[in-house]
């Protein structure tokens, strides 16, 4: 599933190599929810992990990320992995940053007339 969101970079943590093949690297997004904000931890995997390193804390980006989810010891974890950053530029467009990879599974031409990203707040019932 792709979705985007955009807010403003509260905070980037370091590239961590968790194993010998494998890096994941963190980040926070600030976004308003009415009169909450919401901090949203986002991650970034192998190759994407430099995907962050052009943008600085506090500046306003779009987020293009995956909600994936797993099992592990009968514990379930729920990661959002970004894939695509877009920042702001001084014009106020938002500037594209992405890796030369782009995993097809989850490339725009494949997306099809497939169902879409809802806005799934309505359905919340707090």
């Amino acid at each position: 599933m792709a979705f985007e969101i955009e807010g403003k970079l509260y905070k980037k943590f370091d590239t961590e190599q968790k194993t010998e093949k494998f890096k994941a690297r963190e980040f926070v997004l600030l976004t308003e929810d009415g009169p909450y904000q919401q901090y949203i931890k986002f991650q970034l995997t192998q190759d994407r992990c430099s995907l962050l390193d052009p943008f600085e804390e506090n500046q306003q980006i779009k987020v293009h990320f995956d909600l994936r989810g797993r099992e592990w010891n009968d514990k379930f974890f729920t990661n959002l992995n970004a894939w695509r950053i877009e920042g702001d530029t001084d014009s106020g467009d938002l500037n594209q940053v992405t890796d030369d990879f782009e995993d097809p599974t989850f490339s725009e031409e494949n997306q099809g007339d497939g169902p879409q990203a809802e806005d799934f707040t309505k359905d919340v019932p707090f």
